[in-house]
């Protein structure tokens, strides 16, 4: 089998990638890191500024059909495959698109105005911390094996202090380490008569699919970095020489280089098979690419690094809000153990014809 990409899937990911980087250019993006960080705007749960700005992007991309690249062409949609799909949120990781993306693109079709970007949607799977949910118009509730989808009163108190949705879910807002992602935290999710069950999609299928698109934002978001650690020591002089010359430092880019590749063949790979274990060790092996390569690119820029103004700070600290969405490391590995204790009960087989009693899985 040939797995490596065909001329429409590169010119795809291409096009997404001029597209996003004139939607999305870094100014943009540093005016909301700014506007959510100290002394701007930004304060728990999220401010109008920052929702303001998602809005407006929002639309962008549903004009530009962001969200409804699954969809069937005859409803409205371009007809795309999970695998294409990836490609384009791979290129929204390495832009660092604000807003919950995975959420809105699995709720098109299911939420009026979520494929064209006029409806933002959120997402819950448990109780938990949830991205942009003052300015949420519905929330995918995927709790239960059936689908329910929270929408606001249509006729809210007028006097109330707080967002129709936070209220409705009991939910209070909190500092997150992303200036760019509001969070409010939700101790409980509302049982079968606060929600509208919404019927056929398949709950579990819903949550593969929403983890593996995570992990394609985390590698979009590795490949950047080492990107920019690259760029950078190439550019950087020190004793008369690059940066990059010295091998301690190719030996910490060639780290990023060799876990960002890894991260990206397993990602693709489970966008064409989406079972459990293959989408788990996607996220597992993104997660881990996102965080330690933008951890190695800030180290690599050395003093500058450490100041607000350097572009890594946005990557690390949005990879690690990632890192906790949809299936956290530890949840991976405990479903990857539990496979492969199911395929082989009797223990894993060493080289020496003896069996390993146990079986550990890290994500180092």
């Amino acid at each position: 089998m040939d797995f490596r990409l065909s001329d429409d899937q590169r010119a795809l990911r291409s096009g997404a990638r001029q597209l996003l980087a004139a939607l999305f250019p870094r100014e943009r993006l540093r005016a909301m890191v700014d506007a959510g960080g100290p002394g701007g705007a930004g304060s728990p749960g999220g401010a109008s500024v920052r929702g303001a700005s998602v809005r407006e992007l929002w639309r962008e991309l549903g004009d530009a059909g962001f969200f409804s690249l699954r969809l069937p062409e005859e409803r409205g949609g371009t007809g795309l495959g999970l695998p294409e799909t990836v490609l384009v949120f791979e290129e929204a990781g390495r832009a660092l698109l604000p807003g919950p993306l995975v959420a809105t693109h699995l709720a098109a079709g299911l939420v009026e105005g979520a494929a064209e970007g006029r409806a933002l949607v959120t997402a819950l799977d448990r109780s938990g911390p949830v991205e942009h949910l003052a300015s949420a118009d519905a929330v995918l509730l995927l709790d239960r094996a059936t689908l329910r989808i929270l929408r606001p009163d249509p006729d809210p108190d007028p006097d109330a202090d707080t967002a129709v949705l936070p209220r409705a879910l009991g939910a209070r807002p909190v500092q997150a380490v992303d200036p760019t992602t509001p969070l409010h935290l939700v101790s409980q999710l509302p049982d079968d008569a606060g929600a509208i069950p919404a019927g056929p999609p398949e709950v579990a299928r819903l949550r593969g699919e929403a983890t593996l698109l995570t992990a394609a934002l985390q590698l979009g978001s590795a490949l950047r970095t080492m990107e920019m650690a690259v760029a950078h020591v190439k550019a950087r002089s020190q004793f008369g020489r690059p940066v990059g010359a010295f091998q301690a430092v190719q030996h910490l880019c060639a780290r990023m280089f060799v876990r960002a590749e890894i991260a990206r063949c397993s990602v693709y790979a489970a966008s064409l098979t989406v079972t459990f274990g293959d989408v788990s060790q996607a996220k597992l092996l993104a997660d881990t690419a996102a965080v330690r390569n933008a951890r190695d690119c800030l180290q690599l820029h050395g003093g500058f690094g450490f100041t607000w103004d350097a572009d890594v700070h946005p990557h690390l600290k949005r990879a690690w809000v990632r890192a906790a969405q949809w299936q956290s490391a530890a949840e991976a590995e405990e479903g990857l153990a539990e496979e492969l204790l199911t395929e082989f009960p009797g223990g894993l087989a060493t080289g020496q014809g003896e069996v390993a009693a146990n079986v550990e899985i890290s994500s180092e």
